[in-house]
């Protein structure tokens, strides 16, 4: 597996003849137009977790003549901006839905902001996890009341994904929490299965460099955490 970096929680991943991309909103690199040009590939899905500028960007509609299928999280449905897309090759998934395609099926799970997580199995058995906006957002300014709603809301639902495992996960380390950055992170590492994870939504922040806390829990855990356009990875 061939994983790309697009910007932001944007990721174009490449396995055999098939191809994904992720949450681009958008691409400095233009690697995501030279590998779909390219044509090497059988399936292409395009996934965009939720509406928000930073992980939906309407460029991708220039993908619809290569792409299999787009598969968007449900709030995106609402939107204006999905007026321009082919209505006929849309999947609109709400939390704890199931869709099944050509060599893919996608599990969406909820946020704990907008729109949906993804777990996507692929016909080779590899799984994959994006979290979108999936995360504690534990904000420093914000009310003691409102920290403790947003630590049970990330627990209760990281609660619910309890027993699945995944081959790559991509999750928030934002480096606009501060010291709270790793709190989601490690959380996730503890209790979900994962056997690579990618760091994301980091955009303007210096590459993450993991706590002793988050090493003492993840253990020999492989960590990627891409920050220029264009770094690719083979897991």
């Amino acid at each position: 597996m061939e994983i790309t970096y697009l910007l932001n929680s944007g990721f174009l991943i490449k396995e055999g003849r098939t191809l994904l991309i992720f949450d681009d909103f958008e691409d400095p690199s233009g690697v995501a137009d030279k590998v779909v040009d390219k044509g090497d590939y059988d399936r292409f899905y395009i996934f965009a977790t939720h509406a928000h500028f930073d992980h939906f960007g309407t460029h991708i509609r220039a993908y619809s003549k290569q792409a299999t299928r787009y598969i968007f999280g449900n709030d995106i449905k609402h939107t204006k901006r999905v007026k321009i897309f082919p209505p006929d090759i849309i999947t609109y998934m709400k939390k704890y839905n199931t869709w099944e395609g050509d060599g893919i099926r996608v599990w969406a799970y909820d946020s704990t902001d907008t729109g949906v997580s993804f777990l996507v199995e692929l016909e080779s058995g590899t799984r994959i996890f994006h979290a979108g906006d999936f995360n504690w957002w534990d904000w420093k300014n914000e009310t003691d009341a409102n920290r403790i709603i947003a630590k049970n809301a990330f627990l209760r639902q990281l609660k619910r994904m309890d027993g699945f495992s995944t081959d790559v996960s991509f999750f928030p380390v934002d480096g606009r929490l501060g010291e709270s950055q790793e709190l989601g992170v490690i959380e996730f590492v503890k209790n979900i299965n994962t056997k690579h994870l990618v760091a994301m939504h980091r955009v303007n922040y210096p590459r993450w460099q993991p706590s002793a806390e988050f090493l003492e829990t993840a253990g020999d855990l492989p960590v990627w955490a891409p920050t220029t356009s264009g770094e690719s990875i083979i897991f």
